[in-house]
Order: C-alpha cells, then structure tokens, then sequence
C-alpha cells in the first residue's frame, strides 16, 4: 500500500528506487504502468496528466517495465518473443525472413549477437533469458523503462552489456527507473536515489551525495520487541547442524545451527536465499556442498527428496499454501490426515474412522479452524483457515522440526495472533521452529535468534537483544556487494 508517494523522474537519467521488502516499489511500478489503478494522487507525464487503464496504454505512452520474474513464451524462438507485439507479416502470415532480419539487427544493436534468433528461449540459460526479456523491451520506442531486479540472474560481462545499453539509451534521452538492492551497482549507475519505507517516500537525493550508511538508515523501520521473557538459546541442544551447505543455483557455504525450543526467524530481502534454505533443510533443493546433521550424529543426513526429511521429523509448511500446502478441493478430514494414515490404521490396515475424526476435531478445536464440519472443503475456508489446516497436518504428524516459509501471508490479523500463538507454543513444547518472514517487526517479536541470508549467503545471526533495525537492515544488503565470511553464532 502506497501513502502519499512522489518521485520525479527526468529524461536521459537514472533514477534507483530501494526499499526493503513490502516498501511499496512493486505497487507503484504497476500503477506507473498501468497494472494497477490508483486510488489517489495524481502523475504527469511530459507536464500532461497520465493515468494509464491498462498496460497497453502505458506501451502508447512509451513507458515499458522489465518484471523480475520472466514473461517469456519458453516454445517460441528469441525473435518471436522479441518481437511477438507486432510480428511482421506479409499476405496476412507471419514474415519469418523479415523477424528473423530485424532480430538480428535488435541484437547486433544491444551486443548480444551470441543468442540465435531461431533459437528456442526454452533452450537459453537463465541469464541469457533475462537478456533476452531486456530487449524485447527495447524493441520497440520506449520513453520510460522500469527494471525490476535485471542483473540478478547475470554473470558480470552480462550486466556490463546492460550497463552499456542502459547508457545507450540515457543518451538518447530514455529516462530509467532502476530497483536493485545492489548497492555497488546502483552506486555505478545511478544519477538519483529515492527510497521507499511503507509505503512513502522518505529519501531521494543525488546519488553522489548518497552514502550506504545513509540509505541503510533510510530502509530501516521500527522493530517491535516481544515482551515474553525467552531463556537464553545458546544453552539449547542443536537439532539440527548444517555446515558449508550450498546448492547448484544459489546458496552458498552455509553454517548454521538450529536449536529444539527456539524459534529461528530468517530475515532478508525478496532473493535472499531464505526459501532456498528451507528447502535446502527438506530436500526439496539438492546440495552440492557440505553437510545436514541431525542432534549429536557424527553421520550427516542424506537427505534425497523431502520424504527423507518427513521419514527424520522434518515438516515443511510452504509460503504458497494453496498450490504447494493444501489441496483445495479435498476435506478438511484429507488435508490434516494425509500425512499421518499409516498412524490412524487399525491392525487390519484400514482407517479407523472414530480415531481420525477424534484426531482431526483435536486440531480443529486447538487451532480454532473455522468450519461446519470436517468434511468441507478447504477451498470453502477463509485463507487463515487454511493456513492452519495446512500446519495442523504438520502437528498430526508430530514433526520435531518445523518450517514456516511465510506463514502469516495473507491471513488477517486474528489469525495472525492465532499463528504466533501456534508457534510459541511448538518451540515452548521442545521443538525447533523456523520461521521466514519479510517483515522484520514480525521476526523480532517472535524469534529467539535471527539469521539473516543475502544474495545466497548467511551474513549475520542475532540473539535475542542484539539486533537492531539498522543491523538486520544492513546485513540484509551485505551479500550483494562482497563475499562474506561465516556468520554463525
């Protein structure tokens, strides 16, 4: 949610919009390009007004934006996706031999010569994807271009290339709104900077004047402390130990031990590895290096699909509950159970139905699930509803390791209460929690320690007491910009 936003954007610069997670920078990229309407304000454009009701108004306005996610048609060629707004054609067909032409001079221009334009983008490395997105965007007027992240994915001569072309185009009076978390690069390429917290606007300067201590300060928010009293979880039995862990795409060198009775919040921008590193711990991402241990075992875990981390006590409640979580259109009664039958089983191997039920209407009461009856379905229920359907499952099981990947996301505020609830008493009962959050204020009221991953890499741990806004902030930006060293307490 945007509150009273203003930015200035002139022609022929770059301007860089930072803002920790949740500050509002997607939101208004999408009301800048018609996306999403807005509910008040005004913008100008050329000293006109400018309200765009949908995104092709904002192509005619020559306002065009490159999402971080890829909206690439992975089956048709490069020149086809290059050019799929206006295809050339010829007697009502398509032109092959004129896209392919004009393909190629596109590429030529931006220095890619490298990618075919027959090629199929199913077939390009991920960076070489992310190019491509690049100048599909360029290959047609553009007066504003908004890029949204576009070096995550690419090697340095890659975003050396961007950087060129970005240049390119300043001089040709081509105004550019840069989000990046990377400060080095902002620093690099930037003329202005402004910085979104909450929604506003409460920083912009020019980048010259700018030091990282300031726009540091600038992201930072106002934490809220919990007014529990927590033992001190340094004294703790790890449960689980993971040393030098990385996977083939992303993290990297990994030391961190998690403890029975805390709870492990996990901090960090949007990319930071902090999913990557919940699936790392399940199996759902293969490592290439190091190890997992679990309690005191000398032996690391193989850990070669989520099953093996079910089969160790390891559950895993995802942030997209409705395609990864639940099963929409089964019963409650299905949803909680799943994972348990073997345990419901009478000796004969078939499900006792007065057990199930017992075990079922136990959750429904303790989590105070909202239904008419076990046998709904869970598409029918509120998404908090859900949401505790979806760690229920994960309590039948009576798993001794919890992942929470964003688990308040989209419920309202009762059933946050509800949640945090939920999970202090799970790290009050002897089990380890771990909880993701983008929202720090949350973190802090809930965790015992905060760990903080950047760009793949841990680059800090906190006990209780020791964080502040501006450190987690900081450490949150750390991995972009150099190679850190272990950060384990």
């Amino acid at each position: 949610m945007l509150d009273k936003t203003h930015l200035s954007l002139a022609a022929g610069k770059v301007h860089a919009l930072m803002g920790a997670n949740g500050a509002g920078k997607t939101t208004l990229c999408n009301i800048i390009c018609g996306i999403t309407p807005a509910d008040a304000g005004n913008m100008q454009r050329l000293g006109r007004p400018y309200q765009p009701d949908s995104i092709l108004d904002a192509h005619h306005a020559g306002i065009r934006m490159v999402m971080q996610e890829l909206n690439l048609i992975d089956d048709l060629s490069v020149a086809e996706n290059l050019f799929f707004e206006k295809l050339p054609t010829r007697y009502g067909m398509v032109d092959s031999k004129q896209l392919h032409a004009d393909a190629t001079a596109l590429l030529r221009t931006l220095g890619i010569e490298e990618l075919a334009p027959s090629q199929k983008v199913r077939d390009l490395g991920i960076g070489q994807q992310q190019l491509v997105e690049i100048a599909r965007a360029l290959a047609l007027p553009c007066q504003l271009l908004i890029l949204d992240e576009p070096t995550a994915a690419l090697s340095d001569p890659q975003v050396d290339l961007l950087f060129r072309n970005i240049n390119r185009l300043t001089d040709a009076g081509t105004a550019i709104l840069y989000i990046s978390h990377r400060m080095e690069e902002i620093k690099r390429i930037a003329d202005d900077i402004s910085v979104l917290r909450d929604g506003r606007t409460v920083f912009s300067d020019a980048a010259e004047h700018v030091s990282n201590q300031t726009l540091i300060s600038s992201m930072a928010t106002p934490l809220a402390e919990s007014a529990q009293s927590n033992p001190i979880s340094a004294t703790r039995k790890p449960a689980l130990r993971l040393r030098g862990v990385g996977t083939t795409d992303f993290l990297q060198n990994i030391d961190l031990d998690i403890r029975y009775g805390e709870i492990l919040g996990i901090a960090g921008l949007m990319g930071s590895g902090r999913t990557e590193l919940l699936r790392a711990i399940y199996g759902a991402d293969p490592m290439n290096s190091g190890a997992i241990y679990l309690d005191d075992d000398i032996h690391p875990l193989r850990l070669r699909s989520p099953v093996d981390a079910v089969k160790h006590g390891i559950g895993l409640i995802p942030e997209d509950r409705k395609q990864q979580g639940i099963f929409l259109t089964h019963s409650i009664r299905q949803n909680i159970t799943l994972l348990s039958l073997t345990r419901l089983a009478n000796r004969w191997g078939w499900i006792d139905p007065d057990r199930e039920h017992q075990v079922v209407q136990q959750q429904i009461t303790s989590l105070s699930i909202k239904c008419d009856n076990i046998d709904q379905a869970v598409e029918t229920l509120s998404g908090g509803n859900q949401q505790k359907v979806s760690i229920a499952r994960w309590l039948v099981r009576d798993c001794r390791i919890l992942l929470f990947d964003e688990p308040t996301r989209g419920v309202d505020i009762h059933a946050k209460s509800q949640i945090y609830a939920l999970l202090r008493a799970q790290a009050a009962s002897g089990k380890a929690v771990i909880v993701v959050s983008s929202e720090n204020s949350e973190l802090t009221g809930l965790s015992d320690r905060i760990a903080v991953m950047s760009n793949g890499y841990l680059t800090a741990t906190f006990e209780r007491g020791s964080w502040s806004s501006e450190s987690i902030t900081a450490a949150s930006f750390r991995g972009f910009d150099a190679v850190p060293q272990s950060a384990n307490v």
